[in-house]
């Protein structure tokens, strides 16, 4: 059996409801010939008769009864996937899968992603957090749509934006007397917290500690930089971290210096080139743009 034709299926609700063919055929704006042939057709398709005629009135037969029980169902399901691809074409609802890291992702993200829920209150996002290699081949493998990582990323086959510079402080205890800039050397002597081997944060704060010449044994190796920084409020020992992850209460509690030689790490937009950017890739793309004019410690 041919594809059900929808058209033709409300013209013989409706002459069904109404009880003629002249009546369906001046309510849809046609001929009543017409409404005869779509009528006809269905009949055809079906092999039985839909429609008898009782003197002047047109009543649906006991197939058409059948029909018409399931005709209601079907047109509130084809509307309602109209209604919900058009929602796709005007660009309010849509997913995206975003993946960046745990600091991004805690001190970034939140307004961002909010403003863009206001917006947009059908548009899904979901977060995945974890390091940049792992983000990067997540995006390759189109298992997430962007991610926001730190650079350098290798591969032709991404679109990459440069955004903005990640700095690093040092951070100690309350009173600690530190200078007005810190070097490698000044941390060596106290007792550090670091991140968790493995990270892509602690190889880069390592290199900088090898500046000094000297090497750190930490006391303390930790996965969270709010646990980093609660552990050097309670005065176990000094810490680099980024400075975006710093809240207005953390400069109170904390003594905050920058570094000498600076530290910082370069975050960027990945995202496959051969990825197609319906509206909501493209508003969450633009929304995340706007982290370019980011100021370190605002």
């Amino acid at each position: 059996m041919s594809a059900l034709n929808l058209d033709y299926l409300k013209t013989f609700t409706l002459v069904a409801e109404l009880g003629s063919f002249s009546a369906a055929a001046e309510r849809l704006g046609l001929t009543q010939p017409a409404i005869s042939l779509q009528v006809r057709a269905l009949e055809k398709q079906f092999g039985v008769r839909l429609v008898e005629r009782v003197g002047r009135t047109a009543r649906p037969s006991a197939a058409g009864d059948e029909l018409l029980a399931h005709a209601g169902r079907i047109e509130a399901a084809t509307n309602q996937a109209v209604e919900a691809v058009a929602r796709h074409a005007k660009g309010v609802l849509g997913r995206v899968r975003l993946g960046t890291g745990a600091t991004p992702c805690a001190f970034l993200l939140p307004p961002l992603l909010a403003d863009l829920k206001r917006r947009f209150p059908d548009l899904d996002i979901t977060v995945t957090t974890g390091n940049s290699a792992d983000i990067v081949r997540a995006v390759d493998d189109n298992l997430l749509d962007i991610g926001l990582v730190s650079l350098p990323v290798s591969g032709r086959m991404f679109d990459i934006t440069p955004l903005f510079d990640e700095r690093f402080v040092a951070i100690a205890p309350p009173e600690t007397a530190l200078p007005d800039t810190v070097t490698p050397e000044t941390l060596a002597q106290r007792p550090l917290i670091l991140y968790e081997p493995g990270a892509n944060t602690r190889r880069i704060t390592d290199e900088w500690l090898a500046c000094g010449g000297t090497t750190v044994k930490p006391v303390m190796a930790l996965g969270s930089v709010d646990a980093i920084k609660e552990m050097v409020a309670v005065g176990l020992g000094a810490a680099l971290v980024p400075e975006i992850a710093l809240r207005p209460n953390d400069r109170e509690r904390l003594v905050v210096r920058p570094l000498s030689p600076p530290l910082s790490r370069r975050f960027a937009l990945v995202l496959r080139r051969d990825k197609r950017l319906d509206r909501a890739l493209r508003e969450t793309l633009n929304a995340l743009k706007t982290l370019e004019a980011l100021e370190p410690g605002r």
